[in-house]
């Protein structure tokens, strides 16, 4: 697993917008693979990545892309 840390992406939906949205793409993600404190946040990306198949560069290509809806 790629353990590169994502480059900052301009944010403008909130996370609860971007959990809706890759629910919906993706409907085997629950509430609960978003969940994280503030200091294991990178835990639940790595974690998401691996329930997505992708590396953490194209999990960040995803949230970009969410950015453009």
């Amino acid at each position: 697993m790629e353990t590169k840390k994502m480059a900052k992406t301009h944010i403008t939906r909130s996370w609860r917008e971007q959990k809706v949205m890759l629910k919906r793409r993706f409907t085997f993600l629950s509430d609960k693979d978003f969940d994280f404190r503030d200091d294991q946040k990178e835990m639940m990306l790595d974690s998401l990545a691996l329930k997505l198949k992708k590396t953490r560069v194209e999990l960040e290509s995803l949230f970009a892309e969410l950015q453009t809806y």
